[in-house]
């Protein structure tokens, strides 16, 4: 089976969408007979081809990218025109059995593109953006591109949503859409505790995620100063960068936070588990998510959580076990949690282990699995055209 893959993003371009679709692409590197050719963007202003292993090629289209974090309106524009032309230019060489766009913007568009001109199917795997209402900041421009959003779901063999929440939102705002639910996962054998919460000495909170409003760095900087003055000792790491970092410099160097609140910027992959490994909380007080990477992997890491009702969170949380949960901006109730936590480190420890317990089935195996019944219904292939992924422990993948 030969696949042709879309994504704007791919590491180290973009988020978490790009990082799971690198994760599943060492999954699908052990599938005999399946062949995957994906288009992403170049970091550079030059076309790019790579081999990721023996029955998996990369090519990468120059959008003249600004930031490696997040994609501008006139980038996404040239990926699409170029990601289209160089997919007709692949499809005619190769005839892929079906193609996969990891957003609906601008993925989707040229998969649609490709089945009106070739009949090629194609799947939609829902980036949390993608779904008009999810991101505040695109209010706008989701009243122009929601009928074309609509278009490309409605094109699609099935749509594939990574949570409850996504699931739903989905639903509501179109019911004849076919979507499925696929779980994001996590590397268990790289994400793994660190030494055991000491009973004394500084809290060390760890927050991932793009600085970006949504993101809601801006409360926990808020919650950090209220636990200082309080006498708390609290540490907080910030890892990402975006748009809000200077914001957020700001106002660590208004509240006088300078010391306790490190903003590390990026922080390669390979370099992540440490980090996780060596805090005792992970907060992400996000307004929404579909399903947070970071968020599996910190629980992986032994980390009780302190999350917001956002996509996921029902699925991984269960309050008073492994974490807590919180509304967006309510500072007061996070500022809580956290002083429960620094003032009673044996409820670390407790709902630490909950976490890894709780996170031990949502592995990238189980999520290729699903992936891959889905190539094979979409495909119109037997059962033994695209096998099963090899009997191994999820240790390959990240």
């Amino acid at each position: 089976m030969r696949i042709l893959m879309l994504n704007n993003e791919f590491p180290p371009l973009g988020g978490g969408t790009g990082t799971v679709n690198r994760a599943l692409l060492k999954c699908f590197a052990r599938v005999p007979g399946l062949e995957i050719d994906l288009i992403t963007s170049a970091l550079g202003k030059s076309a790019q081809e790579e081999t990721f292993t023996d029955n998996i090629r990369i090519f990468k289209v120059p959008v003249r990218n600004k930031n490696i974090h997040h994609s501008s309106n006139r980038e996404l524009i040239a990926y699409f025109i170029r990601g289209f032309f160089l997919s007709l230019n692949l499809h005619r060489e190769r005839r892929f059995d079906l193609c996969f766009a990891w957003s609906a913007v601008p993925a989707g568009g040229i998969a649609l593109l490709l089945w009106r001109l070739f009949r090629l199917r194609y799947l939609v795997r829902v980036c949390g953006p993608d779904i008009p209402g999810f991101e505040r900041r695109y209010r706008t421009i989701y009243a122009l591109l929601c009928p074309v959003i609509r278009a490309i779901w409605r094109g699609a063999e099935g749509v594939v949503a990574k949570s409850n929440v996504e699931l739903e939102m989905i639903r509501t705002l179109d019911n004849t859409t076919n979507v499925s639910l696929i779980h994001n996962g996590v590397d268990l054998s790289t994400f793994k505790p660190g030494d055991a919460v000491p009973d004394s000495g500084p809290l060390r909170l760890l927050c991932v995620g793009r600085l970006i409003e949504r993101k809601g760095q801006h409360h926990l900087i808020d919650a950090m100063k209220r636990l200082t003055d309080e006498g708390i000792d609290v540490t907080l790491d910030l890892v990402g960068t975006g748009d809000a970092r200077l914001t957020n410099e700001t106002q660590v160097n208004k509240l006088g936070l300078n010391g306790r609140v490190r903003l590390l910027g990026y922080v390669p992959r390979e370099e992540m588990a440490c980090h996780y490994a060596a805090a005792h909380v992970f907060v992400l007080p996000s307004y929404n998510e579909g399903m947070s990477v970071a968020l599996l992997e910190a629980m992986a890491s032994g980390l009780p959580v302190i999350v917001t009702p956002t996509g996921g969170t029902a699925e991984l949380v269960d309050p008073g076990v492994n974490g807590f949960i919180f509304d967006w901006a309510d500072v007061n109730s996070l500022t809580g949690y956290l002083r429960r936590l620094a003032l009673d480190r044996s409820i670390i420890r407790r709902m630490g282990a909950a976490s890894q317990l709780r996170v031990a089935s949502f592995t990238w195996s189980a999520a290729a699995e699903r992936y891959l019944e889905m190539f094979k219904q979409i495909g119109r292939y037997s059962s033994n055209s695209v096998p099963h992924l090899k009997a191994e422990a999820d240790t390959k993948s990240s």
